[in-house]
């Protein structure tokens, strides 16, 4: 299921990433990796924040859809 679907406050694990390579280059150098743990804080506007590896990271409703959990 796609990270935007994810219930806020519950731990999730990454299993793959979508997109073009770009995107995909992109959202690793942010840490959304397989394995990685990823936790959805806040959703305003179908674009969210997640705790991932020790950082906040706001991600577009786009980017979100891209990461599969």
């Amino acid at each position: 299921m796609p990270l935007n679907l994810a219930v806020i406050g519950e731990e999730n694990i990454i299993k793959r990433i979508g997109g073009n390579a770009d995107i995909r280059a992109h959202l690793q150098n942010l840490g959304f990796v397989p394995g990685a743990v990823v936790v959805v804080v806040s959703s305003m506007g179908g674009s969210l924040i997640v705790n991932i590896k020790g950082s906040r990271v706001a991600v577009s409703k786009e980017m979100a859809q891209k990461i599969i959990i």
